[in-house]
C-alpha cells in the first residue's frame, strides 16, 4: 500500500490548477493545437476548452490564447505566463511527492495506525466563474451590495446578506470569484438602457443547440466568457448568430461570491 495524493492549487477559493488540466496545458504546449491536445489528455474537445476558459477566468493573467492566422492558419498557445505556471506546479509537485514519500517512511500503514484522511472539496455546477475585484461594499442592515470590477473594466453588482460578507472577510480593493448559473444570464439587443446596474456587453462567440435550448458562449473582453442558456425559440427569435454584440444582463441577487 502506497500513500498518494492528487496536487491541486485553488485561484480564489475555487479548484484552478487539477493534474488533468496540467496535462491539457502541456500537451497544447506540444500540440499547438487545442483538438489536438484534448485527444492526447484525453478529453471532449468541448471539455478541453471549457477547462481553459476557467482557468483563463480565473487567472489574472491569460494562459492560453488562440492564435489566428499565418502559414499553418493559426493554433493555440501558452502565454509566458503560462509556461511559468507550468514550471512553478512541477516544482511544487516534487515537494509534493518527497512530502509523501516523506510520511510514508514514517507511518505504519499496514497496521492501520495511520487512517486515511480526505480534504473535503466542494464542486460547484454552476458555469459562470471570473475573478473580480471588490470596488465598494454598501451595508444596510440586513443585504450588502457588492459593486465589483472584472478583468475587462465592466462593473457587476452582487446582493447578498451582511452576514457574508462579514463570514467571508470581504473588504474593498479585495479580489474574489464571481459566480452564478448560465440559467441566470439574460440576453437582449442593444438598447437605449445602457446603464442598467449588471448590465455587459459581449460578442458572440460560439452557439450550441440541442432540440429545445441553446447555449451561447459571449466573450465579454479580456479573456472574460460568459456562458447563457435559453430557449432554442428566443434565439430564433433574436436572429443571433457568431460576431453578434449583445447585452447580458444578471440581477444582482442571483450573483453569489466566493474566496
Amino acid at each position: 500500500m502506497e500513500l498518494s495524493s492528487p496536487l491541486t492549487l485553488e485561484m480564489l477559493g475555487q479548484p484552478f490548477l487539477l493534474e488533468k488540466r496540467i496535462s491539457l496545458l502541456h500537451a497544447i504546449e506540444e500540440q499547438g493545437s487545442i483538438s489536438k491536445a484534448a485527444k492526447a489528455v484525453p478529453m471532449s474537445y468541448k471539455s478541453a476548452w471549457e477547462a481553459v476558459d476557467t482557468m483563463n477566468s480565473l487567472s489574472p493573467e491569460p494562459i492560453v490564447c488562440r492564435e489566428t492566422g499565418g502559414k499553418d492558419g493559426g493554433g493555440t498557445t501558452i502565454t509566458t505566463y503560462g509556461r511559468q505556471l507550468l514550471e512553478n506546479y512541477a516544482m511544487l509537485k516534487r515537494e509534493h511527492t518527497h512530502f509523501l514519500e516523506r510520511l510514508s517512511a514514517l507511518t505504519d500503514i499496514q497496521s492501520g495506525t495511520f487512517k486515511t484522511i480526505e480534504r473535503l472539496s466542494l464542486q460547484i455546477s454552476a458555469r459562470n466563474q471570473m475573478r473580480a475585484k471588490v470596488v465598494s461594499i454598501e451595508c444596510e442592515n440586513v443585504n450588502a451590495k457588492i459593486h465589483l470590477e472584472l478583468k475587462s473594466g465592466q462593473v457587476l453588482v452582487s446582493v447578498i446578506t451582511k452576514e457574508a460578507v462579514e463570514n467571508l472577510h470581504i473588504e474593498k480593493d479585495q479580489y474574489v470569484t464571481v459566480i452564478f448559473k448560465s440559467s441566470a444570464v439574460l440576453l437582449s439587443e442593444m438598447s437605449d438602457d445602457k446603464f442598467e446596474k449588471n448590465r455587459l456587453e459581449g460578442i458572440v462567440e460560439k452557439i450550441d443547440t440541442d432540440l429545445e435550448n441553446a447555449k451561447v458562449l459571449i466573450d465579454i473582453g479580456s479573456h472574460d466568457k460568459i456562458v447563457s442558456v435559453i430557449s432554442k425559440e428566443m434565439l430564433e427569435n433574436m436572429k443571433m448568430k457568431v460576431g453578434d454584440l449583445v447585452w447580458i444582463t444578471i440581477k444582482a441577487n442571483n450573483i453569489m461570491l466566493g474566496k
